[in-house]
């Protein structure tokens, strides 16, 4: 076995975040009263939510700033009298009570015998552990970190840190990251001295110098990747 280490990124990688995303945003707008909400103000507030997220992932902002403050943007630049605070705080819950996996996890994870799991998110820690909590995955992880509980983000190397001190693990060769992200999952784990693996299930091009150490489209190469042995050469 190459890795017994595993640790996943969540959103968009072991679980769907477009469809919890949309099922959340619209059941919040449709108790606001704007039941075309998610139609109607979904695009704008996606585009606030990127220029937020690259924001924290570089260091100008962090996860209580955030949760208000792309609901304050958006209902300015919409002209929508709702309190961003309440909303943003309702947001969060609507989130935990939405669980999507994505194809192929649960069939990856009953392939991995032997691992060791964790999970690493820059994701609300109230949603992140619900979602968890209600999917079948919920006795897979030995240890969960959040940034919000870590005071870090990826691609911060101090939240690395923090999960492996907790995983109490000091042999970096024999763990991975898996991720989505370029940005943080995969630089996250490159700065870390750690080799890292880009979900990319959609084939992206990868115009940025961030280099994975493996790429996969599907789950089962991952399987592959991990269960491959090591040879030793003299």
């Amino acid at each position: 076995m190459r890795y017994d280490v595993l640790i996943f990124d969540l959103d968009d990688t072991l679980f769907d975040f477009g469809m919890t995303e949309k099922n959340a945003l619209h059941r919040l707008f449709t108790e606001y009263g704007l039941p075309n909400g998610f139609n109607d103000y979904f695009a704008s507030y996606k585009a606030i939510c990127n220029v937020l997220w690259d924001d924290l992932e570089q260091g100008r902002t962090n996860l209580a700033e955030l949760k208000v403050e792309r609901f304050k943007r958006l209902f300015l630049q919409e002209a929508l009298d709702i309190n961003a605070e309440i909303f943003g705080h309702q947001y969060i819950e609507n989130l935990g009570k939405e669980v999507h996996i994505i194809e192929g996890v649960e069939e990856m994870f009953a392939n991995l015998s032997g691992c060791r799991f964790a999970v690493l998110t820059n994701g609300f820690t109230i949603a992140q552990h619900a979602r968890i909590g209600g999917s079948s995955l919920r006795d897979l992880f030995e240890v969960i970190v959040t940034s919000e509980e870590a005071g870090f983000q990826k691609p911060q190397i101090e939240i690395f840190e923090h999960l492996l001190d907790k995983l109490q693990v000091t042999d970096k060769s024999r763990v991975l990251m898996i991720g989505d992200s370029l940005s943080s999952d995969i630089h996250g784990g490159n700065n870390f001295g750690i080799d890292t693996c880009w979900f990319n299930p959609h084939v992206k091009q990868n115009v940025t110098m961030i280099q994975p150490t493996y790429e996969i489209q599907t789950w089962d190469q991952l399987v592959e990747i991990v269960n491959t042995e090591i040879v030793e050469t003299k």
